[in-house]
């Protein structure tokens, strides 16, 4: 009973940090399902939260020299197939056979009330983590370490407050201001570039973006695929499809945006068929031909690649992986201009399209009209993704905690004196 009264009272959290809450607060109201008001305090009471873990001195001195460096990474909490998630477990693992060990924790976490069984969870849906990994549901549990990563804006606000460590690192995987209206949770989200963190940055866009305009110190971190799913397979059939990376409830990957370019294609060229993936849109009218198959696997992914010419995926912000998976399908991504997907993607390896939905269906339009030039891009796509590793970009970020490490340990042992 304790728990489930637990878990009533963080409902307004969970509501608001799915980024629905008002409208379903209010529907659960209206139905007498729950009766509850806002609690903005509650929710955000950490960001006045100036409480310091200080540096425990005794651990310090003992353990500064360790060969085996201990890294804490402070997480919010994750759904199944978290993408964002994936990639930090990702890192995570390859540094834990190059001589690190990480301790993992959860903040502000709402479904999870012991730590077995988030390692239950985390052992079924994000396999790709090492085994060896610590796993806390909660900070209350963190202790000295080398290194300490945030890797959201909300989990920077502890670690700005956590001095028992030898260095601080932002794990920037987005410019997150991006993902809310200009309003307080932007400034919320914006101030975190100012707590004085090393930057390790998914790509050069963040990188330069977080060290020109916030004087971050920056390092990045360049993408790869999951070799052993992501690859090309025979077309079974010569019919003409298009995949479309649909996600509604996130608003900078242009749902509506590329529902009215694939509408305007299909007007056009009505025997082209479209597949969605990445949500559920059951409950949206969509008037063409399509398949829609919501949350997949990432192998349900790959046969879905494979089987379509080209795949839309635009972007507002910082590119996903999704462009990279669908070249080594041999598929061809179709992707939005501009600096935030320049750093990875350009016009030998990929479609580039202006945010304007005419534009991108005559782009489609022209290449479904010249398989030629759109063979010659997928083959430069498939040319490129080749020439990435995961394990290349983990050496890289090994070498930058490592020299972190030694620089800011010489600082505190200079103070020290």
């Amino acid at each position: 009973m304790d728990k489930i009264l637990k878990m009533i009272k963080k409902i307004p959290m969970i509501l608001k940090r799915e980024g629905m809450g008002g409208v379903l607060r209010r529907t659960l109201q209206k139905l007498h399902i729950v009766s509850i008001k806002a609690d903005p305090l509650a929710l955000y009471e950490f960001i006045t939260d100036t409480k310091q873990t200080s540096l425990n001195q005794e651990t310090y001195q003992k353990h500064k020299n360790d060969q085996i460096k201990i890294l804490n990474w402070v997480i919010p909490e994750m759904g199944e197939g978290s993408g964002g998630h994936t990639t930090i477990f990702r890192f995570i693992s390859n540094l834990e056979k190059r001589g690190f060990h990480s301790r993992i924790y959860l903040f502000r976490a709402n479904r999870f009330f012991n730590n077995k069984t988030l390692r239950i969870f985390v052992a079924t849906a994000f396999p790709i983590l090492d085994s060896k990994v610590e796993l806390y549901y909660d900070v209350k549990y963190m202790k000295f370490a080398h290194a300490t990563f945030a890797t959201s804006w909300d989990t920077a606000y502890y670690v700005r407050n956590f001095n028992n460590t030898i260095s601080k690192f932002y794990f920037v995987q987005d410019f997150e201001p991006y993902f809310y209206a200009h309003g307080s949770e932007y400034q919320f989200a914006e101030r975190t570039y100012t707590f004085g963190f090393r930057g390790i940055t998914a790509g050069d866009w963040l990188k330069e973006k977080l060290n020109k305009e916030y004087g971050m110190r920056t390092d990045s971190f360049l993408f790869s695929y999951q070799k052993d799913v992501y690859y090309p397979v025979s077309r079974k059939d010569s019919k003409r499809r298009i995949f479309f990376y649909a996600r509604p409830v996130t608003p900078r990957r242009d749902f509506e945006l590329g529902l009215l370019a694939l509408y305007e294609v299909c007007k056009r060229m009505p025997d082209v068929e479209v597949i969605f993936a990445g949500w559920d849109l059951d409950d949206y009218v969509i008037p063409f031909k399509h398949k829609s198959l919501g949350v997949v696997s990432m192998q349900k992914l790959a046969e879905c690649y494979n089987m379509c010419d080209m795949c839309l995926v635009i972007s507002n912000t910082n590119l996903s992986l999704v462009p990279l998976e669908v070249m080594a399908c041999g598929s061809v991504a179709i992707c939005s201009k501009g600096e935030n997907s320049s750093w990875m993607v350009n016009s030998n390896n990929a479609v580039l399209v202006d945010y304007n939905p005419l534009d991108i269906a005559d782009t489609i339009e022209y290449y479904f009209n010249n398989p030629d030039k759109l063979k010659a891009i997928r083959e430069k796509g498939l040319e490129f993704v080749k020439k990435t590793s995961w394990e290349k970009e983990a050496d890289k970020v090994k070498e930058i905690i490592v020299s972190a490490i030694n620089e800011d340990k010489e600082i505190m042992d200079i103070k020290e004196k």
